[in-house]
């Protein structure tokens, strides 16, 4: 599930951290499927706007399944194999989809779930909890999505949720997964930690080394 920006990029190719992810993870025997949310409703970029029409809990939630539900029926996937994964926005909704109250349908379950870097605030007032395995990935430095949220809302999840792992990464920026980001700065944000809509983002060398080897490990459990 990708994040505010879309799957593509301006030049109308899948961006560069969703195809080195791809690529990762069918080398290790893993089938691949990117929904794009945006493109395919005719819409762009959507990380400058505040009242988006796509929302993590509602559109991106019945894209995750439907998703499910297409890949459950293809010949060359094990239907009780699938899992989820996300970035920024795209993990919001990956940690929404996995409620204990979100199934509906009587296809084979997500496995697990892998969230980078979501916003957890509001999930957090909800009382989340995980139906599947769940690993979230966010950088202590992040200023898009602040790590002391989803910290907050993994501890009160202890004890009433299936399990869930979390790992914030020291000196981590937003988007530390990127093949080779060098330290960006954007003003016009929707979604920021201190309300201005300044935030940064950035390669973290070793946060990304370690989440390219622990992403495959927790999705082939």
């Amino acid at each position: 599930m990708h994040d505010c920006s879309g799957l593509t990029n301006t030049a109308g190719r899948i961006g560069s951290k969703y195809r080195e992810w791809a690529q990762l993870l069918v080398r290790d025997g893993f089938v691949v499927l990117f929904p794009e949310s945006y493109g395919s409703r005719g819409l762009g970029n959507q990380c400058s706007v505040r009242s988006r029409a796509i929302r993590p809990d509602h559109e991106l939630v019945e894209d995750a399944n439907a998703s499910r539900r297409w890949l459950s029926q293809q010949p060359d996937v094990r239907a009780d194999h699938i899992s989820l994964l996300g970035w920024s926005n795209g993990a919001s909704s990956v940690l929404w989809t996995v409620r204990p109250q979100r199934k509906t349908d009587d296809r084979p379950d997500f496995r697990s779930a892998v969230a980078f870097y979501p916003v957890c605030r509001r999930l957090d007032s909800t009382a989340w909890s995980t139906r599947v395995p769940t690993l979230i990935l966010i950088g202590a430095a992040d200023d898009v999505t602040p790590p002391q949220d989803c910290e907050h809302m993994v501890a009160g999840a202890k004890g009433r949720s299936a399990r869930i792992s979390i790992l914030v990464y020291p000196g981590a920026p937003h988007d530390f997964d990127l093949p080779d980001r060098p330290p960006q700065t954007r003003t016009d944000y929707a979604v920021s930690a201190d309300g201005t809509g300044r935030v940064h983002a950035s390669t973290n060398f070793a946060a990304r080394t370690d989440s390219l080897k622990r992403v495959p490990q927790w999705l082939a459990r």
